[in-house]
């Protein structure tokens, strides 16, 4: 597999000179040359297969030249000692995506990013400066998956007062090779910021640069995984039962109107900020899942719904919202988007809708009370974008998951005045206590070349 620019003035490159570098030199993502489609096999199987084995059908393709079968095996186990369950609530699916150690649907590629990095750069003798901008629950993720990585340090960038105090702990309270910076400025400029150093000469002769964002295709690739492993086991007609980490205090629910139907594809609803992870989804369904299609569902930051309403991609500031990691204005990943597909192809697969923090809030109050589940603020504007767009006929009834990208215990300053206590899980008891280690800098690349070094 090779992987080309979407600026297209760049040579197609490996996976591992792809995953290594991040940008394309030209300043364009990654993509692959084509994207693969499951074996028939693979196909009528979904449904039943484990989900590392479902991981391995998925992954393989994108990186068979570079990363062993037997290696991505042991990437694959290591990575994922955890899985992704679709769990029955009130009249839907929900697709718990936060049962990782940072409980937040980032630990599917950021684990698996690190332990390819390490095989990928075994021997290497120059280490590797990761370089990641964050507005929220990114950060957490590849703190945790690449602490204690030898040859790797890390820098993470994110908008300073625009994360909950407990995604800071998990940015910035591991140290080690983790280092933090509070930028004076939204998660655009954080970006922005890094979009610069990776262009910017002297850096790069300096340190040998990478990133982790979800722009790093080896980030993107792993989580299509949980959305075939989801449509394979909607698509056989069932529902998993609660995991560990499934925020619901009161009877499990029975699947309603919109539950799993055999032999139906289910359509997903994505919280949706950088855009990656309905790429993701994207490529799923291209490689042959059963899924129907998506709803991209945004808070006030709406350029992808406006975009797919008009046909015109209108970039815009970022606002601050309660739903924080989908404070994005200018999604990188909808360059990776277009060149996969045009606007009426995108039409075909999407549907768009944006959700205002008053009616985030009110649907987090109602699925407590109605499903006894808590939604996160993220979550809340999946549910709030699928219920409008079901009410105006824009979607039809049928299969639908909602995904639960992040656990609502990680915004309980939000969530609590809702709802009431929020079970916490294990991995963020432990987080609650750490100390935070952060410098803060301008939004200014003088600062952050001065901070690099």
């Amino acid at each position: 597999m090779r992987y080309y620019s979407t600026r297209k003035q760049s040579d197609p490159v490996s996976f591992a000179r792809a995953a290594l570098a991040g940008l394309a030199p030209d300043g364009g993502l990654f993509v692959p040359e084509t994207i693969p489609e499951y074996s028939g096999a693979v196909k009528t199987s979904l449904g039943t297969m484990a989900f590392h084995e479902v991981a391995m059908e998925t992954i393989r393709p994108y990186v068979q030249d570079d990363i062993p079968v037997p290696v991505l095996g042991g990437i694959i186990e290591s990575a994922y000692p955890f899985t992704a369950p679709l769990i029955a609530v009130g009249d839907r699916m929900v697709l718990e995506l936060f049962h990782g150690p940072t409980a937040a649907f980032k630990d599917f590629g950021a684990r698996f990013m690190a332990r390819a990095f390490a095989y990928l750069r075994r021997g290497e003798d120059r280490p590797l400066r990761i370089l990641v901008a964050t507005s929220g629950d990114t950060g957490g993720a590849v703190a945790d998956g690449f602490f204690g990585v030898e040859g790797i340090d890390v820098t993470i960038l994110y908008p300073r007062g625009r994360v909950s105090p407990l995604q800071e702990r998990q940015i910035a309270g591991l140290g080690g090779n983790i280092s933090a910076a509070a930028v004076e400025g939204s998660f655009d400029d954080c970006q922005a910021l890094v979009k610069a150093a990776f262009a910017d000469r002297g850096l790069r002769e300096r340190h040998e640069l990478s990133s982790a964002n979800s722009i790093n295709v080896s980030r993107l690739i792993p989580q299509a995984v949980y959305y075939a492993a989801a449509a394979g086991t909607a698509f056989d007609g069932r529902v998993h039962p609660d995991g560990e980490a499934t925020p619901r205090k009161g009877p499990s629910a029975v699947p309603g109107t919109n539950g799993p139907v055999r032999g139906h594809p289910v359509r997903f609803c994505v919280p949706s900020g950088n855009f990656g992870n309905l790429t993701a989804g994207l490529y799923a369904m291209e490689m042959g899942a059963p899924i129907a299609g998506f709803i991209a569902a945004t808070n006030i930051n709406k350029t992808v719904p406006e975009y797919l309403e008009s046909g015109i991609y209108n970039a815009m500031p970022s606002k601050a919202t309660i739903s924080n990691a989908m404070d994005v204005g200018a999604p990188s990943n909808f360059e990776r988007m277009a060149s996969h597909w045009s606007y009426d192809e995108m039409k075909r697969r999407i549907r768009g809708a944006f959700v205002s923090d008053e009616a985030t809030r009110e649907t987090i109050r109602d699925v407590r009370g109605k499903a006894a589940y808590f939604l996160d603020p993220h979550g809340a504007v999946g549910w709030q974008a699928a219920d409008t767009l079901l009410a105006g006929g824009i979607v039809p009834q049928g299969p639908l998951a909602i995904l639960g990208t992040a656990h609502p215990a990680k915004f309980s300053e939000v969530v609590e005045p809702l709802t009431g206590p929020v079970p916490v899980p294990p991995s963020l008891r432990e987080a609650m206590d750490r100390t935070i280690h952060s410098s803060v800098i301008p939004n200014d690349l003088a600062a952050l070349k001065a901070l690099l070094g």
